[in-house]
């Protein structure tokens, strides 16, 4: 009798469950939702388009022509190209490669080294294991290693002395003291091999998967190696980790110990919007220039590896800025931690779950081409609890011309516990109803990508 029970019951709960019910399943629907008739996609389906965006505002202002009849689609002309080994134009922001040439090439960084090693000074900075104020002592490693006695940069620092760590790091980045260098290294880390696992660790961690450093200063060694790709990612984390110690690199002199030296990125004094960053040289690694510029709200940095020539590397690097400050544009598309979509939640305390994206999403494309975007997500059939907050649960895609252009993760903007035996049984039912048949996402009113050029 039980079981004849428990299967009139069943069906019972089958025909109630319905599609008209599902629209609605509890009596706690999210707050200020409303249906869409799109579905979300399967996790292996096409994904569903046009997921709802928060009102964008662009990041730079728009463009001249953008306003004007038939500025639509307008051309945007081929990026200039280089004898250089390598190179590419990556925007600080998105960190998207606005223009690259064998971007992931491993070649040899020379000075351009140095900017690892004062990422990692600044880190061990900011963590309070050294200050600007220690006193740090040039040993012999240093002064042969680095010092005026040698074929490359110097800080001409004088054996056995005391230096303290600012004017070291100051010498380092602007003179690109190899001596300067080493003794920071030394100072750190106890070796200057010990800092370069330093080095590699921080590589690691910045996701630099083509790079591996065995010396502070980028000297010729078939194991030291980097990419310009890397070399902008590091650059980036650079600018966005320790903006106060990056402005060091805009600096166009420095004097120690009597001796007045020049920033040899010659970029700081033919363009007031460049700031940084960082040259390098050796017979084998060629020209080599790390630059990056903002003008208004727009930054972008340049990487050249391998050029011909001391001026050669400035004109290519000066190149590719203008090209990327005039043939680019940033827009603001999602807030962080706002809804984008709410699909229905199964098994849970609540009928939806709010899904967003962790932090502000920025995408940098062709000027006039804002409107031609399209934003997909994935995301699985059902969503069922429990999920934690944070969980990432499908992917937000922007493509352009049908070429993927950025993902970030969707994840779940609160917590959803069980919602006890009694929803967890009739959502059980429902979710045998429906079968593989995707569930249909609530969404805020927007449900398209706004129109705002």
């Amino acid at each position: 009798m039980n079981l004849l029970y428990r299967v009139l019951l069943g069906a019972a709960l089958a025909t109630t469950l319905s599609a008209p019910a599902l629209a609605k399943k509890h009596s706690k629907p999210a707050a200020a939702a409303t249906e869409s008739s799109q579905p979300a996609p399967a996790p292996n389906a096409p994904a569903a388009t046009n997921p709802t965006p928060a009102t964008p505002t662009p990041q730079t202002a728009p463009h001249p022509d953008a306003a004007k009849p038939g500025a639509l689609n307008v051309p945007t002309p081929p990026a200039p190209e280089f004898n250089a080994k390598s190179y590419v134009l990556m925007d600080f922001v998105s960190g998207q490669l606005l223009v690259s040439s064998n971007p992931d090439e491993r070649v040899e960084p020379a000075s351009i080294t140095k900017i690892m090693t004062s990422y990692v000074v600044s880190a061990e900075l900011a963590a309070g294991k050294v200050k600007m104020e220690d006193d740090v002592f040039i040993s012999e490693n240093a002064w042969r290693g680095g010092g005026a006695g040698t074929d490359g940069s110097t800080s001409f620092l004088v054996l056995n002395s005391k230096v303290k760590l600012k004017d070291l790091l100051y010498g380092m980045i602007i003179q690109s003291g190899n001596d300067a260098a080493i003794a920071l290294a030394e100072h750190i880390a106890g070796s200057e091999t010990t800092f370069a696992e330093l080095m590699n660790q921080y590589a690691t961690k910045l996701g630099m998967s083509n790079s591996h450093f065995v010396d502070v200063s980028g000297l010729p060694n078939a194991d030291h190696y980097t990419t310009a790709h890397d070399i902008a990612l590091l650059s980036r984390a650079l600018i966005r980790d320790y903006p106060q110690d990056y402005a060091i690199y805009s600096i166009k002199e420095f004097e120690w110990n009597g001796i007045k030296q020049h920033n040899r990125n010659t970029l700081l004094w033919r363009d007031a919007s460049v700031d940084g960053i960082k040259t390098g040289h050796t017979k084998s690694a060629g020209f080599c220039l790390a630059a990056s510029a903002k003008r208004g709200d727009q930054r972008l940095i340049s990487v050249i590896m391998g050029d011909s020539g001391e001026k050669q590397r400035a004109d290519d690097s000066q190149a590719l800025l203008n090209y990327g400050f005039r043939f680019f544009e940033s827009h603001k598309l999602y807030e962080g931690n706002k809804p984008l979509v709410t699909p229905v939640l199964w098994k849970g305390e609540f009928d939806a779950l709010p899904l967003g994206i962790a932090e502000d999403l920025l995408v940098t494309l062709p000027r006039g081409r804002y409107g031609d975007l399209k934003a997909s997500m994935d995301l699985p059939n059902h969503l069922i609890a429990p999920f934690t907050k944070g969980q990432q649960v499908g992917t937000l895609k922007l493509a352009l011309d049908g070429k993927p252009l950025l993902e970030r993760p969707l994840i779940t903007l609160n917590a959803a516990a069980s919602g006890g035996y009694w929803h967890s049984f009739t959502d059980g039912m429902g979710l045998w109803w429906k079968g593989d048949k995707p569930d249909v996402a609530v969404k805020p009113p927007e449900a398209r990508l706004p129109d705002n050029r």
